[in-house]
Protein backbone atom coordinates (compact mmCIF):
# COMPACT_ATOMS: atom_id res chain seq x y z
CA UNK A 1 0.00 0.00 0.00
CA UNK A 2 3.30 2.30 0.96
CA UNK A 3 4.37 1.34 -2.68
CA UNK A 4 1.78 2.73 -4.25
CA UNK A 5 0.75 5.93 -2.39
CA UNK A 6 5.20 6.19 -3.44
CA UNK A 7 3.99 5.63 -6.92
CA UNK A 8 1.38 8.00 -6.93
CA UNK A 9 3.82 10.17 -5.58
CA UNK A 10 1.09 11.20 -2.80
CA UNK A 11 2.72 13.05 0.40
CA UNK A 12 3.83 10.32 3.23
CA UNK A 13 3.79 12.09 6.44
CA UNK A 14 2.26 10.58 9.29
CA UNK A 15 -0.71 12.69 8.86
CA UNK A 16 -1.12 11.66 5.57
CA UNK A 17 -0.82 8.49 5.94
CA UNK A 18 -3.48 8.36 8.44
CA UNK A 19 -5.95 10.35 6.70
CA UNK A 20 -5.14 7.68 3.90
CA UNK A 21 -5.75 4.66 5.80
CA UNK A 22 -9.05 6.36 6.95
CA UNK A 23 -10.06 6.67 3.58
CA UNK A 24 -9.22 3.51 3.05
CA UNK A 25 -10.60 1.96 6.25
CA UNK A 26 -13.88 4.00 4.68
CA UNK A 27 -13.93 2.14 1.77
CA UNK A 28 -13.44 -0.80 3.32
CA UNK A 29 -16.09 -0.57 5.49
CA UNK A 30 -18.44 -0.27 2.26
CA UNK A 31 -17.02 -2.94 0.51
CA UNK A 32 -17.89 -5.39 3.10
CA UNK A 33 -21.36 -3.72 4.23
CA UNK A 34 -22.58 -3.71 0.44
CA UNK A 35 -20.87 -6.95 0.21
CA UNK A 36 -22.38 -8.70 3.18
CA UNK A 37 -26.01 -6.80 2.52
CA UNK A 38 -26.35 -8.37 -1.10
CA UNK A 39 -25.69 -11.78 -0.40
CA UNK A 40 -27.71 -11.77 2.68
CA UNK A 41 -30.78 -9.80 0.40
CA UNK A 42 -30.11 -12.66 -2.41
CA UNK A 43 -30.79 -15.51 -0.09
CA UNK A 44 -33.62 -13.69 1.17
CA UNK A 45 -35.34 -13.39 -2.04
CA UNK A 46 -34.11 -16.74 -3.20
CA UNK A 47 -34.92 -18.53 0.10
CA UNK A 48 -37.31 -16.47 2.45
CA UNK A 49 -39.53 -14.97 -0.24
CA UNK A 50 -40.09 -18.30 -1.78
CA UNK A 51 -43.71 -19.70 -3.02
CA UNK A 52 -43.22 -22.25 -0.29
CA UNK A 53 -42.22 -20.19 2.04
CA UNK A 54 -44.63 -17.78 1.75
CA UNK A 55 -47.18 -20.20 1.59
CA UNK A 56 -45.87 -21.95 5.24
CA UNK A 57 -46.00 -18.80 7.08
CA UNK A 58 -49.05 -17.59 5.81
CA UNK A 59 -50.60 -21.14 6.49
CA UNK A 60 -49.08 -20.74 9.98
CA UNK A 61 -50.50 -17.37 10.80
CA UNK A 62 -53.79 -18.05 9.26
CA UNK A 63 -53.89 -21.29 11.91
CA UNK A 64 -52.89 -18.98 14.68
CA UNK A 65 -55.26 -16.03 13.99
CA UNK A 66 -58.25 -18.57 13.61
CA UNK A 67 -57.28 -20.12 17.27
CA UNK A 68 -57.37 -16.48 18.81
CA UNK A 69 -61.12 -16.17 16.80
CA UNK A 70 -62.44 -19.66 18.55
CA UNK A 71 -60.43 -19.30 22.29
CA UNK A 72 -62.02 -15.63 22.59
CA UNK A 73 -65.42 -15.95 20.67
CA UNK A 74 -64.60 -13.08 18.10
CA UNK A 75 -67.17 -11.82 15.49
CA UNK A 76 -66.22 -10.81 12.38
CA UNK A 77 -67.33 -7.16 13.37
CA UNK A 78 -65.33 -7.22 16.82
CA UNK A 79 -62.38 -4.27 15.53
CA UNK A 80 -61.07 -3.91 18.82
CA UNK A 81 -60.53 -7.70 19.54
CA UNK A 82 -59.21 -8.45 16.09
CA UNK A 83 -56.74 -4.84 16.54
CA UNK A 84 -55.33 -6.83 20.26
CA UNK A 85 -54.21 -9.97 17.76
CA UNK A 86 -52.42 -7.92 15.17
CA UNK A 87 -50.80 -5.74 18.05
CA UNK A 88 -48.92 -8.96 18.59
CA UNK A 89 -48.02 -9.33 14.98
CA UNK A 90 -47.03 -6.57 13.90
CA UNK A 91 -45.51 -7.49 10.85
CA UNK A 92 -49.53 -9.34 9.42
CA UNK A 93 -51.96 -7.82 7.64
CA UNK A 94 -55.40 -9.57 7.41
CA UNK A 95 -58.15 -8.33 5.44
CA UNK A 96 -61.73 -9.54 6.56
CA UNK A 97 -64.82 -9.99 3.80
CA UNK A 98 -68.09 -10.50 4.47
CA UNK A 99 -70.24 -11.90 1.35
CA UNK A 100 -67.40 -10.93 -0.97
CA UNK A 101 -66.93 -7.03 0.53
CA UNK A 102 -64.43 -6.28 2.29
CA UNK A 103 -65.39 -5.65 6.00
CA UNK A 104 -62.53 -4.78 7.89
CA UNK A 105 -58.22 -4.59 7.44
CA UNK A 106 -56.48 -5.33 10.22
CA UNK A 107 -52.66 -4.14 10.45
CA UNK A 108 -49.97 -3.34 13.17
CA UNK A 109 -52.41 -3.21 15.91
CA UNK A 110 -55.19 -1.25 14.35
CA UNK A 111 -58.47 -2.03 12.69
CA UNK A 112 -59.62 -0.13 9.49
CA UNK A 113 -63.73 -0.13 8.71
CA UNK A 114 -64.01 -0.15 5.19
CA UNK A 115 -66.90 2.69 5.82
CA UNK A 116 -63.83 5.36 6.84
CA UNK A 117 -61.71 4.21 3.49
CA UNK A 118 -61.77 6.27 0.27
CA UNK A 119 -63.53 4.20 -2.58
CA UNK A 120 -59.77 4.32 -4.35
CA UNK A 121 -58.20 3.01 -0.74
CA UNK A 122 -61.32 -0.05 -0.14
CA UNK A 123 -60.51 -1.04 -4.40
CA UNK A 124 -56.73 -1.35 -3.78
CA UNK A 125 -57.21 -3.16 -0.80
CA UNK A 126 -59.90 -5.90 -1.77
CA UNK A 127 -57.99 -8.80 -3.76
CA UNK A 128 -54.68 -7.46 -2.16
CA UNK A 129 -53.43 -10.26 -1.20
CA UNK A 130 -55.00 -12.76 -3.61
CA UNK A 131 -56.46 -15.77 -2.30
CA UNK A 132 -59.25 -16.12 0.68
CA UNK A 133 -59.40 -18.32 3.31
CA UNK A 134 -62.66 -18.92 5.34
CA UNK A 135 -62.94 -18.67 8.86
CA UNK A 136 -66.06 -19.16 11.42
CA UNK A 137 -65.94 -16.32 13.57
CA UNK A 138 -68.54 -16.14 16.60
CA UNK A 139 -71.27 -14.30 14.08
CA UNK A 140 -70.66 -16.42 11.46
CA UNK A 141 -68.52 -17.35 8.32
CA UNK A 142 -66.14 -15.03 6.80
CA UNK A 143 -63.32 -15.18 4.11
CA UNK A 144 -59.67 -14.08 4.98
CA UNK A 145 -56.94 -12.63 2.87
CA UNK A 146 -53.37 -12.51 5.16
CA UNK A 147 -50.46 -10.33 4.02
CA UNK A 148 -46.94 -11.18 5.43
CA UNK A 149 -44.58 -8.34 5.81
CA UNK A 150 -41.73 -10.41 7.88
CA UNK A 151 -39.18 -10.01 5.06
CA UNK A 152 -39.12 -6.29 6.24
CA UNK A 153 -37.70 -7.67 9.70
CA UNK A 154 -35.47 -9.60 7.72
CA UNK A 155 -34.21 -7.29 5.94
CA UNK A 156 -33.33 -4.85 8.89
CA UNK A 157 -31.70 -7.64 10.48
CA UNK A 158 -29.35 -8.22 7.29
CA UNK A 159 -28.57 -4.30 7.42
CA UNK A 160 -27.57 -4.57 11.01
CA UNK A 161 -25.23 -7.29 10.08
CA UNK A 162 -23.78 -5.56 7.58
CA UNK A 163 -23.26 -2.69 9.18
CA UNK A 164 -21.57 -4.54 12.11
CA UNK A 165 -19.39 -6.42 9.67
CA UNK A 166 -18.40 -3.12 7.63
CA UNK A 167 -17.28 -1.29 11.36
CA UNK A 168 -15.08 -5.03 12.47
CA UNK A 169 -13.47 -4.12 8.73
CA UNK A 170 -13.34 -0.32 9.64
CA UNK A 171 -11.32 -0.62 13.06
CA UNK A 172 -9.86 -3.86 11.39
CA UNK A 173 -8.08 -1.98 8.78
CA UNK A 174 -7.35 0.97 11.17
CA UNK A 175 -5.95 -1.32 13.92
CA UNK A 176 -3.30 -3.16 11.51
CA UNK A 177 -2.03 0.37 10.53
CA UNK A 178 -1.45 1.60 13.90
CA UNK A 179 -0.29 -1.92 14.62
CA UNK A 180 2.23 -1.92 12.24
CA UNK A 181 3.39 2.18 13.16
CA UNK A 182 3.37 1.20 16.92
CA UNK A 183 5.88 -1.92 15.89
CA UNK A 184 7.90 0.03 14.23
CA UNK A 185 8.52 2.97 16.98
CA UNK A 186 8.88 0.02 19.56
CA UNK A 187 11.41 -1.65 16.91
CA UNK A 188 13.14 2.36 17.13
CA UNK A 189 12.72 2.17 20.41
CA UNK A 190 14.83 -0.99 21.13
CA UNK A 191 17.39 -0.18 18.89
CA UNK A 192 17.81 3.10 20.55
CA UNK A 193 17.86 1.59 24.13
CA UNK A 194 20.79 -1.16 22.47
CA UNK A 195 23.24 1.77 21.61
CA UNK A 196 22.17 3.65 24.62
CA UNK A 197 23.40 0.40 26.98
CA UNK A 198 27.04 0.78 24.70
CA UNK A 199 25.86 -1.43 21.31
CA UNK A 200 26.93 0.90 18.55
CA UNK A 201 26.95 -1.44 15.97
CA UNK A 202 23.91 -2.16 16.53
CA UNK A 203 21.89 -1.66 13.17
CA UNK A 204 19.10 1.09 13.14
CA UNK A 205 16.63 -0.07 10.66
CA UNK A 206 16.44 2.65 8.06
CA UNK A 207 13.31 3.38 5.23
CA UNK A 208 10.49 5.64 4.12
CA UNK A 209 9.80 9.24 4.37
CA UNK A 210 7.36 9.60 7.33
CA UNK A 211 8.68 11.43 10.55
CA UNK A 212 9.65 7.72 12.25
CA UNK A 213 11.66 7.26 9.15
CA UNK A 214 13.42 10.56 9.43
CA UNK A 215 13.59 10.23 13.17
CA UNK A 216 15.64 6.77 12.70
CA UNK A 217 17.80 8.37 9.88
CA UNK A 218 19.20 10.91 12.24
CA UNK A 219 19.81 8.55 14.67
CA UNK A 220 21.92 6.47 12.62
CA UNK A 221 23.80 9.80 12.07
CA UNK A 222 24.04 10.72 15.16
CA UNK A 223 25.15 6.67 15.88
CA UNK A 224 27.96 6.84 13.16
CA UNK A 225 29.18 10.53 14.12
CA UNK A 226 29.98 9.00 17.85
CA UNK A 227 31.53 6.29 16.16
CA UNK A 228 33.63 8.33 14.08
CA UNK A 229 33.84 10.66 16.97
CA UNK A 230 34.89 7.57 19.43
CA UNK A 231 37.59 6.31 16.57
CA UNK A 232 39.35 9.34 15.91
CA UNK A 233 39.71 10.18 20.06
CA UNK A 234 41.54 6.32 19.61
CA UNK A 235 43.47 7.47 17.04
CA UNK A 236 44.72 10.34 18.59
CA UNK A 237 45.29 8.16 22.22
CA UNK A 238 47.31 5.78 19.99
CA UNK A 239 49.24 8.52 18.55
CA UNK A 240 49.75 10.25 21.55
CA UNK A 241 50.58 7.12 23.42
CA UNK A 242 53.14 6.82 20.50
CA UNK A 243 54.54 10.13 21.13
CA UNK A 244 54.74 9.63 24.66
CA UNK A 245 56.62 6.36 24.20
CA UNK A 246 59.20 7.77 21.36
CA UNK A 247 59.44 10.96 23.69
CA UNK A 248 60.46 8.67 26.68
CA UNK A 249 62.87 6.83 24.62
CA UNK A 250 64.49 9.92 23.23
CA UNK A 251 64.68 11.92 26.02
CA UNK A 252 65.61 9.08 28.28
CA UNK A 253 69.28 9.01 25.93
CA UNK A 254 70.61 12.11 26.40
CA UNK A 255 69.28 12.06 30.26
CA UNK A 256 71.75 9.07 30.83
CA UNK A 257 74.43 11.13 28.75
CA UNK A 258 74.48 13.77 30.86
CA UNK A 259 73.99 12.20 34.03
CA UNK A 260 77.39 9.46 32.98
CA UNK A 261 79.19 13.09 32.54
CA UNK A 262 78.28 14.88 35.68
CA UNK A 263 79.25 11.83 37.81
CA UNK A 264 82.45 11.40 36.04
CA UNK A 265 83.06 15.41 37.07
CA UNK A 266 82.60 14.87 40.21
CA UNK A 267 86.23 12.72 39.81
CA UNK A 268 88.58 14.16 41.96
CA UNK A 269 91.02 12.63 39.41
CA UNK A 270 90.47 14.57 36.62
CA UNK A 271 92.29 17.05 34.73
CA UNK A 272 91.23 20.80 33.86
CA UNK A 273 90.89 19.71 30.13
CA UNK A 274 88.89 16.60 31.27
CA UNK A 275 86.41 18.38 33.00
CA UNK A 276 85.97 21.61 30.22
CA UNK A 277 85.49 18.29 27.98
CA UNK A 278 82.85 16.48 30.15
CA UNK A 279 81.10 19.37 31.10
CA UNK A 280 80.83 20.32 27.44
CA UNK A 281 79.56 17.19 26.33
CA UNK A 282 77.37 17.60 29.36
CA UNK A 283 76.05 21.21 28.15
CA UNK A 284 75.42 19.03 24.26
CA UNK A 285 73.42 16.44 26.01
CA UNK A 286 71.08 19.53 27.96
CA UNK A 287 71.07 21.19 24.57
CA UNK A 288 69.11 17.95 23.12
CA UNK A 289 67.14 17.89 26.02
CA UNK A 290 66.09 21.37 25.55
CA UNK A 291 64.97 20.70 21.24
CA UNK A 292 63.05 17.72 22.79
CA UNK A 293 61.03 19.54 25.14
CA UNK A 294 60.64 22.89 22.82
CA UNK A 295 59.45 20.06 20.18
CA UNK A 296 57.19 18.85 22.23
CA UNK A 297 55.78 21.99 23.56
CA UNK A 298 55.55 23.11 19.66
CA UNK A 299 53.18 19.61 18.94
CA UNK A 300 50.56 20.15 21.97
CA UNK A 301 50.32 24.17 21.29
CA UNK A 302 49.39 22.52 17.47
CA UNK A 303 47.50 19.39 18.45
CA UNK A 304 45.99 20.56 21.57
CA UNK A 305 43.26 22.68 19.41
CA UNK A 306 40.49 21.05 17.42
CA UNK A 307 40.96 23.72 15.02
CA UNK A 308 43.93 26.46 14.82
CA UNK A 309 43.01 29.94 14.92
CA UNK A 310 44.38 31.01 11.30
CA UNK A 311 44.49 34.72 10.18
CA UNK A 312 44.30 33.86 6.16
CA UNK A 313 45.33 36.74 3.70
CA UNK A 314 45.11 36.78 0.28
CA UNK A 315 49.00 37.71 -0.76
CA UNK A 316 51.44 37.64 -3.43
CA UNK A 317 53.20 33.77 -3.72
CA UNK A 318 56.56 34.74 -5.08
CA UNK A 319 57.03 37.97 -2.78
CA UNK A 320 56.09 35.66 0.22
CA UNK A 321 58.29 32.91 -0.35
CA UNK A 322 61.43 34.98 -1.98
CA UNK A 323 61.16 36.61 1.72
CA UNK A 324 60.72 33.27 3.81
CA UNK A 325 62.94 31.58 1.57
CA UNK A 326 65.67 33.93 2.11
CA UNK A 327 65.54 34.56 5.80
CA UNK A 328 65.72 30.52 5.51
CA UNK A 329 68.57 30.33 3.28
CA UNK A 330 70.61 33.05 5.62
CA UNK A 331 69.85 30.96 8.37
CA UNK A 332 71.50 27.81 7.05
CA UNK A 333 74.06 29.34 5.16
CA UNK A 334 75.11 31.15 8.73
CA UNK A 335 74.97 27.88 9.78
CA UNK A 336 77.20 26.09 7.63
CA UNK A 337 75.42 24.73 4.90
CA UNK A 338 74.98 25.41 1.27
CA UNK A 339 71.57 26.36 -0.26
CA UNK A 340 70.70 25.94 -3.75
CA UNK A 341 67.11 28.03 -4.31
CA UNK A 342 65.24 27.27 -7.62
CA UNK A 343 62.46 30.12 -7.64
CA UNK A 344 59.30 29.35 -10.13
CA UNK A 345 58.14 30.70 -12.87
CA UNK A 346 55.39 32.88 -12.63
CA UNK A 347 52.52 35.43 -11.10
CA UNK A 348 50.41 33.75 -8.66
CA UNK A 349 48.50 34.87 -5.25
CA UNK A 350 48.14 32.26 -2.54
CA UNK A 351 45.45 32.60 1.07
CA UNK A 352 47.09 31.43 3.75
CA UNK A 353 48.47 33.00 7.61
CA UNK A 354 52.06 33.89 6.86
CA UNK A 355 52.82 33.15 11.13
CA UNK A 356 51.87 29.52 10.65
CA UNK A 357 53.86 29.25 6.62
CA UNK A 358 56.70 31.06 8.68
CA UNK A 359 56.40 28.16 11.48
CA UNK A 360 55.99 25.43 8.88
CA UNK A 361 59.55 26.44 7.35
CA UNK A 362 61.22 27.22 10.39
CA UNK A 363 60.64 23.51 11.70
CA UNK A 364 62.00 21.62 8.01
CA UNK A 365 65.12 24.36 8.99
CA UNK A 366 65.27 22.81 12.45
CA UNK A 367 65.28 19.56 11.04
CA UNK A 368 67.85 20.28 8.28
CA UNK A 369 70.11 21.71 10.81
CA UNK A 370 70.16 18.62 12.87
CA UNK A 371 69.75 15.75 10.73
CA UNK A 372 71.14 17.28 7.04
CA UNK A 373 74.79 16.72 5.79
CA UNK A 374 76.65 19.87 5.61
CA UNK A 375 78.71 18.45 3.12
CA UNK A 376 76.05 18.41 0.63
CA UNK A 377 73.68 21.28 -0.64
CA UNK A 378 70.23 22.16 0.92
CA UNK A 379 67.69 22.44 -1.97
CA UNK A 380 64.70 24.76 -2.02
CA UNK A 381 62.68 23.99 -5.27
CA UNK A 382 59.28 26.03 -6.00
CA UNK A 383 57.22 25.08 -8.70
CA UNK A 384 53.84 26.87 -9.92
CA UNK A 385 51.77 24.22 -11.35
CA UNK A 386 47.97 22.86 -12.03
CA UNK A 387 46.56 25.85 -9.77
CA UNK A 388 48.85 25.03 -6.81
CA UNK A 389 52.13 26.34 -5.55
CA UNK A 390 54.46 23.79 -4.42
CA UNK A 391 57.92 24.39 -2.29
CA UNK A 392 60.40 21.39 -1.38
CA UNK A 393 63.16 21.20 0.45
CA UNK A 394 65.48 18.20 0.68
CA UNK A 395 68.79 17.48 1.52
CA UNK A 396 71.42 14.61 2.14
CA UNK A 397 71.00 12.74 5.50
CA UNK A 398 73.86 12.77 7.39
CA UNK A 399 75.97 9.68 8.65
CA UNK A 400 76.92 10.73 11.80
CA UNK A 401 75.74 8.25 14.58
CA UNK A 402 75.34 10.64 17.95
CA UNK A 403 72.59 12.21 16.75
CA UNK A 404 69.06 11.96 18.23
CA UNK A 405 66.32 9.61 16.22
CA UNK A 406 64.00 11.84 15.09
CA UNK A 407 60.66 11.80 17.04
CA UNK A 408 59.12 13.55 13.97
CA UNK A 409 57.17 15.94 15.96
CA UNK A 410 57.69 19.14 13.71
CA UNK A 411 56.73 17.32 10.62
CA UNK A 412 53.27 16.14 12.31
CA UNK A 413 53.03 19.57 13.42
CA UNK A 414 53.95 20.84 9.29
CA UNK A 415 50.95 18.38 8.21
CA UNK A 416 48.04 19.62 10.45
CA UNK A 417 48.75 23.24 9.69
CA UNK A 418 48.93 22.67 6.21
CA UNK A 419 46.02 21.10 6.44
CA UNK A 420 43.88 24.08 8.02
CA UNK A 421 45.22 26.21 5.34
CA UNK A 422 43.43 23.62 2.75
CA UNK A 423 46.99 23.08 1.15
CA UNK A 424 48.85 19.34 1.92
CA UNK A 425 52.60 18.55 3.44
CA UNK A 426 54.27 15.36 1.25
CA UNK A 427 57.81 13.62 2.39
CA UNK A 428 59.80 11.60 0.48
CA UNK A 429 62.81 9.61 2.24
CA UNK A 430 65.41 7.15 2.00
CA UNK A 431 68.20 6.05 3.69
CA UNK A 432 70.34 8.97 1.93
CA UNK A 433 68.03 11.13 0.96
CA UNK A 434 64.98 13.56 2.95
CA UNK A 435 62.22 15.70 0.91
CA UNK A 436 59.37 17.89 2.28
CA UNK A 437 57.00 19.65 0.64
CA UNK A 438 54.53 21.71 1.12
CA UNK A 439 51.47 23.05 -1.19
CA UNK A 440 48.94 25.73 -0.82
CA UNK A 441 46.38 26.24 -3.65
CA UNK A 442 46.52 29.33 -5.85
CA UNK A 443 43.60 31.68 -5.51
CA UNK A 444 41.68 32.59 -9.18
CA UNK A 445 44.03 30.18 -11.30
Amino acid sequence: MIKLFRRLRLPLTLDAKMMYMLLLSFLGALAVYFSVYGLATLALNKIYMSPASVAARQAEIYADFNAFVSANKISGQDEAAVARWSGNNPYVTILIYKDEDLNLRVFNGRAQNPAAMQPSERLRYSGQYGKLYPMRFADGVYAISIGDSSQVREDNVNRVIALVLGSVAFVAIMLWYVRRLTRRIIRLSREADAIGDGDLEAPITLGGEDEVSMLATEMDAMRHSVIDRMSGERRAWEANSELITAISHDIRTPMTALIGYLGLMNDEGLSQEERASFSASAYDKAMELKDLTDELFKYFLVFGKAQLDLNLEELDGRMLLEQMLAEAQFELTDFGFTVQNIPFEGECRVKVDPLYLKRVLDNLVSNAKKYADREQPIVFLSELKNGELSVCVSNRVARSMDKVESTKIGLRTCEKIMAAMSGRFEIQRDAEHFAATFVLPTVGQ
